[in-house]
This record gives C-alpha cells, sequence and structure tokens, in this order.
C-alpha cells in the first residue's frame, strides 16, 4: 500500500532548506524510492558545508525540524539576540555543552545565535575547551551561512557584522 496520497510536499527541486545541525542545504531531487514495502517519497538535499547529500523523507521534514531559510526580519532579529549573552550560563562546561547543544539541534537562528554570542563572551574570558570550541566553530557557521543568505550578502560580510554586534559587548 502507497502512502503517497497522505504526503504533504512543501518544498520543490531548487528550494533551500535548513536542516537542524546540518544547516543550509539546496533540495536536488524530489523522488520516490520503496521503504519497508511501500512508496515513501524523500528530498533529496545537498548540504555544500559538509559535501554531504542527504534523503529526508517528505512526511518526516516537520518532525525532524527542516524548515526554509529564515527571513530577513529573522535575519535582522537574530543581530539583536547576538547582543545578549546567557550571563546565567553554568561554569560546568559539560552542562553548558550540553545545554548548548540541545539549543543547537532546535534549529533556531536565535537559539543558534544565542549560543554563539554565550561562548564567544565566555571565550574572552576563558579559552574555551577543545569540544566547545568546535561547538562555538560549528555554530557560527551555521549562523553566518543562513544569515548571509537571508540578506543577500556574502558569507565574509556577515561575518564581519556578526563580531562587529559581539565585539560591541
Amino acid at each position: 500500500m502507497s502512502n503517497l496520497n497522505s504526503t504533504k510536499q512543501k518544498y520543490q527541486e531548487g528550494d533551500l532548506i535548513v536542516y537542524p545541525v546540518q544547516g543550509v542545504g539546496k533540495i536536488t531531487e524530489v523522488k520516490n524510492r520503496e521503504f519497508k514495502g511501500n512508496q515513501t517519497l524523500y528530498y533529496v538535499a545537498y548540504f555544500s558545508d559538509s559535501d554531504m547529500t542527504v534523503m529526508i523523507p517528505v512526511e518526516k521534514t516537520e518532525e525532524l525540524g527542516v524548515r526554509p531559510i529564515i527571513s530577513r526580519e529573522q535575519a535582522l532579529k537574530a543581530f539583536e539576540t547576538l547582543k545578549n549573552p546567557d550571563a546565567s550560563s553554568t561554569s560546568d562546561w559539560k552542562i553548558r555543552y550540553q545545554t548548548n547543544t540541545d539549543l543547537v539541534k532546535t534549529g533556531d537562528i536565535n537559539d543558534i545565535a544565542s549560543v554563539v554570542s554565550t561562548l564567544y563572551t565566555r571565550s574572552k574570558q576563558k579559552d574555551l575547551p577543545i569540544l566547545e570550541r568546535k561547538q562555538y566553530d560549528n555554530a557560527l557557521k551555521l549562523l553566518v551561512h543562513e544569515i548571509s543568505l537571508s540578506l543577500g550578502q556574502s558569507r565574509e560580510e556577515t561575518e564581519n557584522s556578526i563580531f562587529s554586534i559581539l565585539e560591541e559587548q
């Protein structure tokens, strides 16, 4: 029995999407494939930052947090989020790391901006542990890529804007 009739396709070939933790990808194909005896519709998305292609079941996109890239207004709001690092974050780096991992996994641009801001501020006080440094670098990359696309800027321009905001703190 096919489940194609119950699947609502939100995205088309060529659309840019955000897949939490992976970042921005481009749908290169929408195709059917048999899975567990059923025909299932998949988005095939290419993520240039990681040079990876992922097949995402259309019916699971919402559950997986797949979304379109943010609007210009949302990008500008993320800049505002950068201005307010979480001063209450714990001094225990393991708890902080898990909290920040959970925030990045949401895929919400403001959560990612919050992680960048908080870790940047903390790194100015004391060197970050290696895992947190990687977490910061990854969150920054996700933030820069999506905002640059949203605002129609180069990644370098976006990164300069982000650091300009972070340095004002």
